[in-house]
């Protein structure tokens, strides 16, 4: 039985996959445990290789650092593919003020951090440590590890320092934000689902969805006229699919000739259609999609390479074979596109022609659901190399006797949100399907958690029990609560913002899912869920970019 005890013991790749695959499943064990509601999720992980380090379970220090490395890069790589596709297009409308928000929240827990490292005699990376703790950021702890690493004159003790604050200063992080929601609606005596409610009204009336209505040609001005020509066509998300001239139906195109008497089958915002009727002439009761005919319509998804990044207009088939694409529908959301409107892989498009027409249209998309399942790898690896290296990168700033470096953490980030938001350049498309990203997102963030823990946890119970455990905790609860509670009572009071959507900023700018759930069971809607997703990109690049930047900046200036 030696070979069983060498496979628990002795240093070998065989050993690091048993105790990491060991403290993995212990870790997801303990963080799926609720107390009161609320659990340690992932953060479980950190704490059963706490365990692991704290009874001398050790790896080879090789092995540890690649897969604590590789854990790294996959998770926060995963994390910009996510969030890339919305990253810019979130501070659109009220998502400008929702991320003022999110980053207040970030700045002033960074600030409070600068105070407690200042004034409160905590070496740097135990305040990088708390940093990311008290907000329940792992990344965070990842770029402010990475950010030590590269200082070479640093002993190795203080690089296990930040997992060891970190683990104290995170039971905390997430109760105290769970805290904080129900006292904003104490004090304010909230009725948490009735504000919910009205918000899903007033968002349902701002984005209509798109709608149909058959008009009749009666403005003799309009007699003779193409389509794209009519005015408020197009342009206002107004689209003609369809157009009954005497007894024949024919598929609508821009430069479709339409005449008085003709009736028009219009796709688009029930306020712009009004306005589009006033323009050509009234409403009838004849629904053309009830006048026999050979046009079909079908549901086609967007999956061929070349079709991506092209726009509504630059299609060919649908011009050669006179087919209309009247609705897209994208992330859940359908819409009427314009024809400068830009596809993306996974697109859903309306398309409404002769059965025949549609086909060569399909041919064209690709039209193929099963690609959406299936990830495309060379991308993906693509896009792992240049984050490396954009990571590696040494930037200079005026001031800094040593180059910044984005790291590990920080490279692959940025990378994956640019790629992502981009989609496709020449034969490669920066897509995943969320089943891969989450897989590879849990297997990245567990080799990390496991490696950090194993590698703090023959420290832990003495820095609690000996050392200033419990004064790091203390001030842990500081940077966790004064920022969310400063932001919390000021989008209340003076800009008005409701409780739902607070609920899911508050969440999001500590990037903390169990804090998500909490408000989601206690509003009982999605609506912190849309603001979470909101600033969680904005966010998660902060939280990411200010530890390493605190570590940087505050071990280089010195005391």
């Amino acid at each position: 039985m030696r070979w069983l005890a060498d496979l628990f013991i002795a240093h070998s790749a065989a050993q690091a996959v048993v105790m990491l695959a060991a403290v993995g499943a212990l870790g997801l064990a303990l963080g799926s445990v609720r107390i009161f509601g609320v659990s340690l999720g992932i953060g479980g992980v950190l704490f059963a290789g706490l365990l692991f380090g704290h009874l001398q379970v050790t790896l080879d220090e090789h092995v540890i650092e690649f897969a604590r490395e590789f854990g790294l890069i996959l998770f926060v790589y995963t994390i910009g593919m996510q969030v890339g596709p919305g990253f810019f297009s979130s501070f659109r409308k009220q998502g400008v003020q929702l991320n003022a928000l999110a980053a207040s929240v970030v700045l002033l827990g960074l600030f409070i951090t600068f105070l407690v490292h200042k004034f409160g005699g905590l070496p740097v990376p135990a305040v990088a440590g708390l940093f990311a703790g008290a907000t329940t950021n792992t990344p965070a702890l990842a770029g402010a590890q990475q950010a030590l690493k590269d200082m070479a004159e640093l002993p190795p003790e203080a690089v296990t320092q930040p997992a060891l604050a970190y683990a104290l200063a995170y039971p905390f992080g997430i109760v105290g934000i769970i805290i904080t929601m129900l006292f904003i609606r104490a004090v304010f005596r909230i009725n948490s689902a009735e504000e919910a409610r009205l918000l899903l009204q007033q968002q349902a009336a701002a984005i209509p969805k798109p709608t149909t209505m058959n008009i009749e040609v009666m403005n003799p001005n309009l007699d003779g006229l193409a389509l794209e020509k009519v005015p408020l066509y197009g342009d206002s998300g107004i689209v003609v699919s369809r157009v009954l001239h005497g007894s024949e139906v024919v598929v609508a195109q821009p430069e479709t000739v339409i005449h008085v008497g003709d009736i028009l089958l219009a796709v688009g915002p029930r306020d712009k259609l009004q306005e589009f009727m006033l323009v050509v002439g009234k409403e009838t009761a004849t629904d053309i999609r009830r006048v026999p005919s050979s046009i079909t319509t079908k549901r086609i998804v967007v999956t061929k390479k070349s079709a991506v990044g092209k726009s509504i207009d630059e299609l060919e088939t649908p011009k050669i074979y006179d087919v209309a694409i009247t609705r897209v529908s994208r992330a859940e959301i359908e819409f009427t596109p314009t024809p400068d409107f830009k596809l993306q892989f996974g697109d859903t498009v309306l398309a409404v022609g002769e059965e025949h027409a549609i086909k060569k249209v399909a041919a064209e998309l690709g039209d193929s659901p099963k690609q959406l399942n299936h990830p495309q790898m060379v991308p993906i690896l693509v896009g792992i190399v240049m984050g490396v290296i954009l990571g590696s990168c040494p930037i200079f700033f005026p001031g800094l006797p040593a180059p910044v470096r984005l790291g590990l953490a920080g490279g692959p980030l940025i990378v994956a949100i640019v790629l992502s938001w981009v989609g496709r350049v020449g034969p490669l498309v920066w897509y995943m399907p969320i089943s891969a990203n989450f897989m590879m997102r849990e297997i990245g963030i567990v080799l990390f958690l496991a490696c950090v823990g194993i590698r703090a946890g023959g420290q832990f119970m003495q820095t609690l029990l000996q050392g200033d455990g419990i004064k790091w905790m203390l001030y842990g609860s500081l940077i966790t609560l004064l920022p969310i509670l400063i932001v919390g009572l000021f989008a209340r009071i003076f800009w008005k913002l409701n409780y739902a959507s607070l609920c899911g900023v508050l969440a999001g700018s500590m990037t903390d899912p169990p804090a998500l759930a909490f408000a989601g069971q206690v509003t009982g809607s999605e609506v912190p869920y849309v603001s979470y997703a909101t600033v969680y990109p904005l966010t998660m690049l902060l939280r990411v970019v200010t530890a390493q930047a605190l570590v940087l900046v505050l071990m280089r200036l010195g005391p």
